[in-house]
């Protein structure tokens, strides 16, 4: 071992035998540490340390809902759908990051959340209405739909409030009646969204 603040040079060669080791040395456990998941590691001369890295929750992908029927022609296969031919159960939405307080997001979070709805439907949610508005409440489309659910007319959301046309907590309340009543949560509406590019 040679000092590497002293300045000397190391010799290739050895100058002094090194000691015999033991068999019961040679032979005794090591220290060994076992884990699962993904973790970083920051290692450095003095030591190591070794950090949990979080995954990101994982939605299982919705149940099988196809069924094969056989008669005496051949076998069939049938598909579950649920209104307006829309596939049945729920997408997956990429997790959406906390709302910024005040905006149209927080209202509709704490309203997704009061409804005892997890943060999956609060995602699906997001990404349907980013899809459909952007979460503006005055957006206008050519058609008549209108405000962060894209209602059509817009004026169906007066059934909420008479402050529909500028009030996004009231176009909130009336998307999210109108999802339930059709879809039954934003991961419905958004898997309909999904696969029929409107809900």
């Amino acid at each position: 071992m040679i000092d590497p603040s002293g300045g000397a040079v190391a010799s290739p060669y050895r100058t002094s035998p090194f000691a015999p080791v033991s068999a019961d040395v040679l032979t005794s456990a090591t220290q060994a540490l076992e884990a699962s998941g993904e973790y970083s590691n920051d290692f450095s001369r003095d030591g190591f340390d070794v950090a949990l890295i979080p995954k990101a929750p994982v939605t299982p992908p919705p149940a099988d809902d196809t069924a094969d029927t056989s008669g005496k022609t051949g076998t069939t296969k049938t598909t579950k759908t649920t209104g307006n031919n829309a596939p049945a159960g729920n997408a997956s939405a990429p997790p959406a990051g906390p709302p910024n307080a005040g905006s149209a997001q927080a209202i509709a979070f704490d309203i997704v959340m009061g409804r005892g709805w997890g943060q999956d439907q609060y995602a699906c949610l997001v990404a349907l209405w980013n899809k459909e508005s952007g979460w503006r409440y005055n957006a206008a489309n050519p058609s008549g739909a209108y405000g962060i659910p894209q209602a059509l007319p817009g004026s169906k959301m007066a059934s909420a409030g008479a402050d529909w046309a500028t009030n996004p907590a009231t176009q909130i309340n009336w998307g999210l009646g109108y999802i339930t009543g059709r879809y039954g949560s934003p991961c419905g509406a958004w898997a309909h969204s999904q696969a029929l590019n409107w809900y």
